[in-house]
């Protein structure tokens, strides 16, 4: 096996200084160096070609490949294997190809400068994604590293901390750790006003106002949805997103997915979970994305179409749930395009969908549940019991 011939080299804010003798050998004697303007900054000293990321971005890969064969180093900062390009070009390039010289990551200069377990934090990343995508892990006491895109960045977590009833939680901006222009920058969500440097690692420590309303990771209240009226009730969902399955990273085709509550909540109880929506009514879609920006699942794909149509050309999913446009069409589709191992959901409240969930079982085999929820409502002076309508409910493993 020949010695591989791309180098991804995680670099600190010391540049040159930050590296092994051995990774500092390999990066001088690259050909061909990649990377941001900072890291070329930071690695003035050397004479190799320099070449910037490409845009598009996924331009990458095809210009490292045109190189196969010739010293290619890639700059990243620090672990270029944790929310860096590291990952990414390993997709994509034979491993075999490829050697990782790994740095101090951000998160473990920023735990060590907050004198914070590692292991008891949630490591976040809004470098180049929406900041919602912090909601989920907010809870009373959690301590959040997140990684920033820009000098803006803390703002806009304050904020949604102060909306959410986070606004004593402590914020700390870690500007250049390790570097000569290192700076700390402490405050609260409820009066930040720090301007700080654009390049930083952003630790918070969350608190809780008193009375605040905390939402659980899964098992949302309806209240925390703006809908029509027409969406799977917090029980049922419970159940559904319990047989659903969520892993980290899966995608979910939430078919007929109404005002979304079953697809974010699928993405809320994984991390990097994945769902599309597949929803012919616009107002429906409005809905959809309204709540996933307001829950955390910014990431949400909306697709206008009405099942079948539109499912030919998705990716494979991990899940199907099936909570409109039930016909065995749609559910024929679902189940080749299901992953091995992947797991369908179909519910139905009619009577001609019961029948149809009946026939399927009895075709495709699964297991079928009838649930029934109640709720206590006031009866005058006094309580009773308030049913919803029945979900019959199909479930079955591929």
């Amino acid at each position: 096996m020949s010695a591989p011939w791309l180098h991804v080299i995680g670099i600190g804010d010391n540049g040159l200084d930050s590296l092994a003798p051995a990774t500092r050998a390999v990066l001088e004697d690259a050909e061909v160096i990649f990377g941001a303007d900072r890291h070329h900054e930071l690695t003035a000293p050397l004479t190799a070609e320099r070449r910037a990321w490409p845009s598009p971005f996924d331009a990458l890969i095809s210009d490292l490949k045109s190189l196969r064969g010739r010293r290619v180093a890639v700059l990243a900062t620090g672990d270029p294997l944790w929310y860096s390009v590291g990952a990414r070009i390993g997709r994509e390039i034979d491993p075999s190809e490829i050697l990782y010289h790994p740095q101090l990551s951000a998160f473990q200069l920023a735990a060590c400068r907050m004198g914070w377990s590692l292991a008891d934090c949630e490591t976040l990343t809004i470098h180049g994604r929406p900041a919602e995508q912090v909601i989920p892990f907010l809870a009373a006491s959690q301590q959040l590293l997140i990684l920033t895109k820009g000098s803006e960045s803390p703002s806009k977590i304050a904020q949604i901390l102060r909306d959410r009833g986070f606004a004593p939680s402590r914020m700390t901006v870690l500007a250049h750790m390790g570097g000569a222009e290192e700076a700390r920058f402490d405050g609260n969500a409820a009066g930040w006003s720090h301007e700080v440097p654009e390049f930083h690692t952003l630790a918070v420590e969350l608190i809780a106002e008193d009375g605040a309303t905390l939402l659980p990771r899964f098992g949302l209240p309806d209240h925390a949805f703006v809908s029509d009226g027409n969406m799977t009730k917090q029980e049922v969902r419970a159940v559904t997103l319990a047989k659903l399955g969520p892993v980290r990273g899966g995608l979910l085709w939430d078919i007929g997915c109404g005002s979304g509550s079953v697809a974010i909540e699928w993405m809320r109880a994984a991390r990097d979970a994945r769902a599309i929506g597949i929803e012919h009514r616009a107002d429906r879609r409005a809905l959809a994305a309204q709540n996933a920006l307001a829950l955390g699942a910014p990431a949400l794909k909306l697709i206008d179409a009405k099942a079948p149509d539109g499912l030919s050309d998705l990716p494979a999913p991990d899940a199907v749930f099936i909570g409109g446009g039930l016909t065995r069409e749609v559910v024929e589709i679902a189940l080749v395009a299901l992953k091995p191992h992947g797991r369908l959901v179909a519910n139905a409240v009619t009577l001609e969908g019961e029948a149809m969930l009946l026939s399927l079982r009895s075709e495709f085999g699964g297991d079928l549940s009838r649930l029934s929820v109640s709720r206590a409502k006031p009866v005058g002076s006094l309580s009773g019991w308030k049913p919803f309508m029945p979900v019959t409910q199909w479930s079955l493993t591929k």
